[in-house]
């Protein structure tokens, strides 16, 4: 024997022609009163509201948006979202979006290219965005996004200045420019560094902001050691610049071993179990600073110095910079938000 909804127990949920009735009014004063029309009286107005409160009714946002081509989402383009930087950001971005009256729709990609890219953006596309935010964290991005047409208003995050799109960045140059002086500051003659993958803007730019300061103040500047953002290839940086501090600089003549920069967190970790398996004692031998400011960096042994960056700051840019394209139908190709970052010192860098 079959069941109706009502008979198993089940209520269809209220419609618009249910508020109506409840109200008193046609269907076509309650659509008005839903899309904020100003020609309906205060008291209609409230009747209609009240009765939409009463039944619990939720609007249809697919019929809603094929009355007014507006469907209150956008989309991010994201990559490596197994790091804290990436992943900081898209929450950031949600969370913007969300205080904004916008839902999100996320797409991941593991390794950019112009295929992957423009598979993800027409995937979006099909999902009805008004626009989109991409994370543009390498060359290799940029290059991808450089050679497709887009359908929509895109904002680029941690793009640089490589393309004719608005776009927000941390000030990755004066992150490490920080650090770095924060070192020297505390009598070190020169700061090593271990960097992120080269082909990363972010590391590109935490690489120039360390050697200006070194260059500015007049001392050696060390050949960077390369790492790839994790925590192993930092504790094999560590193992390698553990050899020279000895005070009587090392191989090929390199000045010895006292500060390093580490151009992340994470591998600032490994860096400091390579110098604690190796005997050193942080920061009363090496003095070590990382950057990114991850949840767990205060609770490093010791505590880690690290460069903060604001992500809700950059959500928040990235979405209002979006939603400006949006309402005003004016692009600006040159537009650019740059988000100062925070020195945060603790006992890595200091007895």
């Amino acid at each position: 024997m079959s069941q109706t909804a009502e008979s198993s127990g089940r209520r269809r949920a209220p419609t618009m022609a249910d508020v109506a009735q409840r109200a008193g009014v046609s269907h076509q004063t309650v659509s008005r009163v839903l899309g904020d029309h100003p020609n309906v009286r205060e008291s209609t107005r409230g009747e209609v509201l009240r009765a939409i409160e009463e039944l619990g009714y939720r609007r249809n946002s697919s019929a809603r948006a094929l009355v007014t081509r507006r469907t209150r989402t956008l989309g991010v383009v994201a990559s490596n979202p197994t790091l804290f930087g990436p992943t900081s950001t898209l929450f950031g971005l949600e969370e913007a979006a969300r205080a904004e009256g916008y839902m999100v729709s996320a797409v991941t990609l593991r390794r950019y290219s112009a295929t992957a890219l423009k598979e993800a953006i027409d995937h979006l596309s099909d999902w009805g965005v008004e626009g989109i935010v991409v994370m543009v964290p390498h060359r290799e991005a940029v290059a991808a996004l450089s050679e497709l047409k887009l359908p929509f208003p895109v904002v680029t995050v941690e793009g640089g200045h490589a393309l004719p799109i608005p776009g927000v960045s941390v000030d990755q140059d004066l992150g490490a420019r920080l650090a770095t002086g924060h070192l020297l500051a505390a009598g070190h003659r020169t700061v090593w560094h271990v960097a992120g993958p080269l082909d990363w803007l972010e590391a590109e730019a935490r690489v120039d902001g360390w050697r200006a300061v070194l260059q500015e103040a007049g001392a050696e500047v060390p050949p960077p050691v390369v790492g790839d953002w994790t925590p192993l290839s930092g504790y094999r940086a560590g193992q390698e610049l553990a050899g020279r501090v000895s005070g009587v600089g090392a191989r090929g003549g390199a000045p010895s071993v006292t500060a390093v920069f580490v151009a992340n967190d994470q591998m600032a970790l490994g860096v400091l179990r390579a110098f604690r398996e190796a005997g050193l004692s942080v920061p009363g031998q090496v003095a070590v600073a990382g950057f990114d400011d991850i949840p767990e960096a205060e609770f490093f042994t010791p505590p880690l110095t690290t460069v903060r960056q604001d992500f809700a700051a950059v959500g928040q840019a990235s979405i209002r910079l979006l939603i400006d394209q949006l309402e005003s139908g004016v692009t600006r190709p040159d537009q650019r938000v740059s988000i100062e970052p925070r020195l945060i010192v603790r006992a890595s860098t200091a007895s």
